[in-house]
């Protein structure tokens, strides 16, 4: 089983989105994983659903690269409900 945190596979759009006042720029599987889940549960509460399916989707997509386009749609509906894009 892999990691998807170390996936290299990349997303079919970049997101460049502010936290904290920095600049985090994320292209792939294995970056937007990583950005999902280093926050905490608590600061995804409002959007646990929406959290829970990208999560899911870049799980997926780590086994199968073809699946990169659902996560990538994942992600951009995430982002947008969370006003980070």
């Amino acid at each position: 089983m892999t990691n998807p945190a170390n996936s290299q596979t990349p997303l079919r759009a970049s997101f460049k989105i502010r936290l904290n006042g920095e600049p985090v720029t994320i292209e792939t599987i294995g970056q937007a994983y990583r950005f999902i889940t280093s926050l905490s549960p608590i600061e995804w509460m409002e959007f646990r659903s929406l959290h829970a399916e990208a999560k899911v989707a870049l799980e997926q997509a780590d086994k199968n690269a073809m699946l990169s386009i659902q996560a990538t749609q994942a992600l951009r509906v995430l982002f947008r409900r969370a006003r980070l894009l």
